[in-house]
């Protein structure tokens, strides 16, 4: 085993993150020259050549980029730990949770409110992603908790899972297909209009495509996005027939309907998810307990 300093794994890191030997001096403060030569040292010890460096750019080797797949989660490990020592030491704390814009917004914002209101103190990070992204952010330890789609493939094995709420996905339409209204669809029938729906990067992506490809139809949809509401503003205007979750639509909308298919979609649910490695901090572990009661 080759004995190295962690300080030259981190030059690496804020150099390979950056890109840029004048920033990552920035970042560190240290000089510019005292992050080259801490690169040279690093490449010297393990013998590789890690960096490409030319007067215009700078660039990772192939052998620099395997290097940076294992420092970047190290890094963001040892960053998680210190913010939990002083989250410890503090009356805030800080929690990060990792959601889509649909579910941040038809679901977890009066749960925010409520953390917000008991910790005004707390720094509260939400980073949106797909429920398939959410799953990846929280295998690298970027966030503490996330809120997804279930069931999701993506979700590691390490991961701890609390299913908190039940719903169906629904295909809607709007006035343009009014005579569709109280009319029951086969999936088959379905296809001969334009269907909109989340891009290939979604788990509803994935979970739609299973559906009809059980019933041996092959789906290509006409419009895909990566934002329910823009799918439901697209059906409102009569662009096709949108698929979203059930929770989106309200039951007073007056410009989209819900249409009846005459083979059932299979229910889906939302869940919290966590490290169950990794120790969760104060207001993460607050936060996972007003969901403790809702679990399906």
């Amino acid at each position: 085993m080759i004995d190295i300093n962690y300080e030259l794994y981190k030059v690496f890191y804020h150099v390979a993150s950056t890109l840029n030997f004048s920033e990552a001096s920035k970042q560190l403060y240290i000089s510019q020259s005292a992050v080259s030569q801490s690169i040279k040292t690093l490449e010297r010890k393990l013998d590789q050549t890690l960096f490409i460096r030319s007067t215009k750019k700078v660039q990772l080797t192939p052998e620099g980029e395997i290097l940076m797949r294992h420092v970047e989660p190290a890094m963001n490990l040892i960053q998680k730990g210190e913010t939990q020592l002083l989250d410890a030491a503090s009356t805030g704390g800080q929690i990060r949770i990792g959601a889509s814009d649909t579910i941040c917004r038809y679901f977890l914002i009066p749960y925010l409110e409520r953390f917000h209101k008991a910790f005004p103190g707390a720094h509260i990070k939400v980073i949106n992603q797909t429920s398939m992204k959410c799953a990846e952010l929280l295998r690298n330890g970027l966030v503490d908790l996330t809120v997804v789609n279930f069931p999701n493939n993506h979700l590691g094995t390490t991961t701890s899972v609390m299913r908190i709420k039940k719903f169906r996905d629904v295909f809607i339409a709007g006035n343009t297909f009014q005579k569709l209204k109280g009319e029951t669809l086969t999936f088959s029938q379905l296809l001969k209009y334009p269907i909109l729906m989340l891009d290939k990067n979604s788990t509803t992506n994935e979970f739609l495509h299973q559906v009809f490809q059980q019933h041996q139809l092959d789906l290509v949809p006409e419009i895909e996005l990566t934002s329910n509401d823009l799918l439901i503003d697209l059906a409102r205007i009569g662009l096709g027939i949108a698929f979203v979750p059930d929770y989106c639509i309200f039951p007073d909308s007056e410009d989209v309907f819900i249409l009846h298919t005459k083979e059932e979609l299979p229910e889906r649910e939302l869940a919290i998810a966590y490290n169950e490695h990794l120790p969760l901090s104060r207001a993460s572990m607050e936060f996972l307990s007003y969901f403790r009661d809702k679990t399906c």
